[in-house]
């Protein structure tokens, strides 16, 4: 476990606007409570409450990755009528503490869905 620091930074805070997440022209989320998540030189992420999208769409993966700030990721695929998008979403199910604010909450890849900010 790696601790966030000046070599590698990362903030957590309230995203302070509406976040829809799209499939398609389906909607899969929804919230005012997301939390953005800057990481070093990535782009920032939008954490979304899992009571905020449609876990009849989502479909958990056996896909695992590992990252040393944050813990193991979960993924789930987009799964709807019309389309099947893999591994879309990743969550943090028990993240480690510098991070604690993000566990079971959703991130959703930007090249595999539409996210509107605001």
């Amino acid at each position: 476990m790696k601790i966030p620091g000046p070599d590698h930074p990362i903030t957590i805070a309230p995203t302070g606007r509406p976040v829809q997440v799209l499939a398609g022209e389906q909607e899969i989320a929804r919230t005012d409570e997301a939390l953005t998540l800057a990481e070093a030189s990535y782009p920032p992420a939008h954490y979304l409450p899992r009571e905020a999208a449609d876990m009849s769409k989502l479909q958990r993966s056996s896909d695992r990755t590992y990252c040393p700030y944050k813990g193991e990721a979960a993924y789930f695929h987009i799964v709807t009528s019309d389309m099947r998008i893999e591994n879309a979403v990743w969550s943090y199910e028990d993240p480690y503490p510098a991070v604690a604010e993000i566990k079971g909450r959703l991130a959703f890849y930007p090249d595999r869905t539409r996210i509107v900010v605001g």
